[in-house]
């Protein structure tokens, strides 16, 4: 019995203990690392303060500040100072540090149907590299190597104050200014900063950097941003492998390629400044943001009170490690060609896909995709050939027990086979997975079905109610069946399932890197590899028990010796042939009954059939022939008591922890990036799929072990799940910390005097919302599809609502307004063609709109440069155009022509989006009585839209 008593054997405590602190210990490492925030050091490095940086945020977040507000203004004005502050403190010279107060770029593009015309009023800050030439950029020679770029937009949206969105990206350049200014810190390489204003009105502010000269130098780039407020920055997306090495540096690293597989396939839907600096200037770079809670992104939950000193640090600590490292590269990497493109983007080079990761927010992970794809293929081939290689030398060798049904002894008088059972356990794995993974996916269509939107509070209870479902279900098949028929088999065959299902994951990985460039299934490589490992160990394990030859021997004396106990143990009476007729035989009992066993009279058939044969026989001689097979599991083939007790630890140590790491990391950047997005329209069926597909991976590694669990741990999950699937069930699925977005818009009519209010949001729960604002009481609610695709699954729910007064001009009264000079405009046409030209102008704003009922064509917009060929909005067909000035009630003018009728028609739109100072009662409203579980966030640009129909 050592065998079960010692501490390493795979008996059921040894298993039960060693699993179960594997997987609690690194779902809390991962769980730690995913929801904690480093603290700051009590002493960061020279050049940086923190105190000042927490100061800087708290200005700057003081107010909603979009770019249509009067804070956004005051904000401005309050960074240029800081920046003027910083460089007359350290006594820099115009040669040294270049401060670029940018009010004169303008900029007009196309999206589709839409055109844009934005004036822009960033604020650029270019720190000279100690090894570039004498001026900072020309206008006649590109630089050679190029310098960085690290941007931040200074705006937040109309419904919130911007501390994560972007106000920590602000004030970490702020202190980039101060690190690299600082003596000993002064990069090689040219460092531009850019403070941009109006990235979240169509990335207006980023566009508008293009058409400044300085946009020529930078041939690498560090975005900072924000999608969530508070945690930790995460890397969303790189361009390539060598400008995401520099990333490396950084003390907490932290992020997965998954993202960037998501943004680049489009399954994120929104985005970041990343795409035009990358996809429109030609720069290599990064995309560093913050990522959760979404439910706090765009909402006056975005402020200083949900953020903390940790996630300035942890940011501002990424930025500093990664932008040295750029700044300091002296490499020909990012130089390209050295000479300026005709269409006026930057020759940055060409870099390789990069596959990355962090493990535990401590180690980062990096290589290129091609390394990915070679590994895979490698794998693909080397793996079958290897176990093919196994399982001969197996045979060869005499010891292939699998699949192995008998082995005949081959004398005169014995022709019957004696049983292996190497197919005992074979199909057990395969038919527990499936089912074990059926009722997971049937839960996910549950909880869709009964309460879809749980997910959006209560993430980790569906995560519970699924793993502790597959889990258990899982114990009770695998243990059901090894207690009825055990298998010594049973771990090795697991493992070859588990090969063969990782197999099919990796080709269909290596077919995504090959064909579409998708790294985010760079886990499938470790998962296999770790498989393939622990199954190759099973083999060399066989190649410890005997031989079948040796075995059937064995056997086979064992039963001759039986059969002598058998004959010497009965009564001499001359004959060997069987009792005399009338003598009874001392191994038979009165005449047989019902209840007589039918093995009793041949102990030696049962002993060849029996898969159990007890450790201890009869006679001495039978205990020391089973100590030479030593000590097999109770139940268990006969011949694995030689098997090494300790390797299922080897194995479970290389297949379990690395796969839970690398797909726990997944699984939780899943969980931050889908959880609260039904809040934007997207369907919850798909979030909870993900999570059983995954919640399967996770799981799987225990499979080969589970059926040694008693039924001690099996029972807590069960009850666990039990209890989280009720939850999941009945739960309200917002909460105070989760709450549910709901989008408001007011619109004007000017010419009905119609005052409409509208939000937008879940179906059943938006009404509940507007039951509860005093100007929604007795009024029918008008709900219906939002024309926004994004918005498809939500409702658009609108009434009669309160006056607004953002322009002094407006005289309001009841439910409707007096048009007075809020909105002006005039019409000249060309009569002798299909040509006219607006002027538009709206009061106390600086952003309209045009939407053309027939497109328009040859735009173009007083006052706009159209010299470059990267903004040229005269050709296309345009149905909207944005129009966005730098100073307040300005007049535009647009001059267009249009094709086919011989009249022209559409609206003429100003929004206004400051809620500082209570011009918008409505939105004031939603904001006081709505319930504590749910919370607003802008519709569109503008929280107030105000039109006037015209017809040229």
């Amino acid at each position: 019995m050592a065998r079960f008593s010692n501490p390493f054997a795979f008996t059921p405590l040894p298993v039960i203990i060693l699993t179960t602190v594997t997987y609690v210990a690194l779902f809390s490492g991962l769980l730690t690392t995913h929801l904690t925030v480093p603290a700051h050091p009590s002493k960061t490095p020279s050049g940086t303060n923190l105190t000042q940086a927490w100061i800087d945020l708290e200005t700057i977040t003081r107010y909603h500040h979009p770019y249509n507000s009067h804070a956004n203004d005051d904000v401005r004005k309050y960074l240029l100072s800081r920046v003027k502050q910083h460089v007359t403190s350290k006594n820099l010279t115009d040669h040294q540090v270049q401060i670029i107060d940018d009010n004169v770029s303008n900029v007009t593009f196309s999206e589709g149907s839409t055109t844009v015309y934005f004036e822009g009023t960033n604020i650029i800050v270019a720190i000279r590299g100690s090894e570039d030439g004498e001026s900072f950029y020309s206008a006649n020679r590109a630089p050679e190597n190029g310098g960085v770029l690290v941007n931040a937009h200074y705006d937040s949206v109309s419904t919130g104050y911007g501390a994560t969105d972007d106000g920590v990206g602000v004030v970490s350049v702020l202190q980039l200014l101060s690190y690299f200014t600082e003596e000993g810190n002064w990069p090689k390489r040219t460092v531009v900063l850019l403070l941009n204003n109006g990235e979240e009105d169509f990335l207006n502010g980023a566009k508008a950097f293009m058409r400044h000269p300085i946009s020529q130098v930078p041939h690498t780039f560090l975005n900072l941003e924000g999608a969530g407020a508070g945690g930790r920055a995460t890397l969303f997306r790189s361009t390539d492998t060598e400008v995401t090495s520099f990333y490396k540096a950084a003390s907490r690293p932290f992020g997965t390629v998954a993202s960037s597989d998501g943004f680049k396939k489009h399954l994120i839907r929104s985005e970041t400044d990343y795409v035009v600096f990358n996809g429109e200037l030609g720069l290599r770079g990064l995309d560093v943001a913050f990522m959760e809670p979404r439910a706090r992104y765009h909402t006056i939950e975005d402020s200083t009170k949900e953020t903390s000193l940790d996630s300035v640090w942890h940011m501002l600590s990424a930025s500093i490690a990664t932008t040295a490292g750029l700044a300091d590269d002296t490499s020909t990497t990012f130089s390209g060609t050295g000479q300026p493109r005709s269409d006026g983007t930057v020759d940055a080079g060409t870099g390789s896909e990069a596959v990355w990761f962090d493990m535990f927010g401590r180690v980062f992970v990096i290589f290129r995709l091609h390394t990915l794809f070679a590994l895979c293929v490698t794998l693909l081939v080397v793996a079958p050939i290897t176990l093919i290689g196994l399982t001969v030398g197996l045979s060869k060798a005499d010891k292939n027990f699998l699949f192995a049904r008998k082995q005949y002894v081959h004398s005169p008088d014995d022709d019957e086979p004696i049983q292996l059972n190497g197919w005992r356990g074979f199909f057990r794995f395969p038919i527990t997975f499936g089912v074990s993974t059926a009722i997971t996916v049937a839960l996910a269509f549950l909880f869709q079905r009964v309460n879809p939107h749980i997910v959006y509070s209560s993430p980790f209870a569906v995560w519970a109610s699924m793993f502790s479902a597959w889990c258990f279900s899982a114990w009770f098949l695998l243990r059901g069946a090894s207690a009825m028929r055990p298998s010594a088999l049973q771990r090795m065959y697991a493992l070859i399932w588990v090969f063969i299902g990782s197999f099919a994951l990796l080709i269909f990985t290596t077919i995504l890197v090959q064909n579409f460039q998708v790294a985010g299934g760079y886990f499938a490589l470790f998962y296999f590899a770790s498989v393939f490992f622990a199954l190759v160990l099973s083999y060399i394990e066989l190649f410890c028990a005997p031989k079948k030859s040796a075995y059937v021997a064995l056997c086979d004396q064992e039963d001759s010796q039986a059969q002598h106990a058998d004959a010497s143990s009965r009564p001499l009476t001359g004959s060997t042939s069987g009792p005399r007729s009338g003598d009874r035989s001392p191994l038979m009992d009165d005449d047989a009954t019902e209840t007589t066993s039918l093995l009793r009279g041949d102990r030696r058939s049962f002993r060849r059939y029996d898969g159990r044969r007890q450790s201890t026989s009869e006679g001495t001689d039978s205990g020391e022939r089973s100590a030479d097979l030593g000590h097999a599991y109770p139940g268990e083939q006969k011949w694995s008591g030689k098997l090494p007790n300790w390797l299922w630890i080897v194995q479970f140590l290389a297949i379990a922890p690395i796969n839970i790491v690398l797909v726990g990391q997944l699984a939780l950047l899943t969980t931050s990036g889908l959880y609260q997005t039904p809040a934007d329209g997207s369907p919850t069926l798909f979030i909870y799929l993900a999570f059983a597909v995954l919640t399967t991976l996770l799981a799987v590694p225990l499979g080969p072990f589970i059926h040694r669990f008693t039924y001690h741990v099996p029972t807590f999950l069960f009850f666990v799940c039990v209890g989280t699937v009720i939850y999941n069930l009945i739960a309200f699925p917002f909460s105070r910390e989760h709450r549910l977005k709901v989008y408001f818009q007011q619109q004007v009519d000017l010419e009905s005097g119609m005052n409409t209010v509208s939000l937008t949001g879940l179906d059943g729960y938006v009404q509940d919302i507007i039951n509860e604002l005093p100007s929604a009481q007795g009024q029918e609610i008008d709900c219906r599809s939002p024309h926004k695709k994004s918005r498809a699954e939500l409702k658009k729910c609108a009434w009669q609502g309160l006056p607004v007064h953002v322009a002094p001009t407006l005289i309001p009264f009841g439910n409707k307004t007096t048009p007075d000079s809020w909105l002006d405009y005039s019409i000249t046409r060309n009569k002798s063609a299909n040509e006219a030209s607006i002027r538009l102008v709206g009061q106390n704003t600086r952003a309209c709109r045009i939407m053309f009922d027939t497109p328009a064509t040859n735009l173009v917009v007083g006052g706009a440069v159209s010299d470059d060929p990267r903004f040229n909005a005269t050709t296309g067909k345009t149905s909207e155009i944005r129009l966005w000035h730098r100073t307040w009630s300005t007049p535009f003018t647009v001059n267009f022509t249009w094709d086919g009728d011989a009249k022209s028609s559409g609206r003429v739109v100003c929004l206004w989006s400051d809620a500082n100072a209570n011009d918008v009662p409505a939105f004031n409203e939603v904001q006081h009585y709505i319930p504590n579980w749910a919370v607003a966030t802008k519709y569109s640009d503008g929280l107030v839209d105000i039109s006037r129909a015209f017809v040229v």
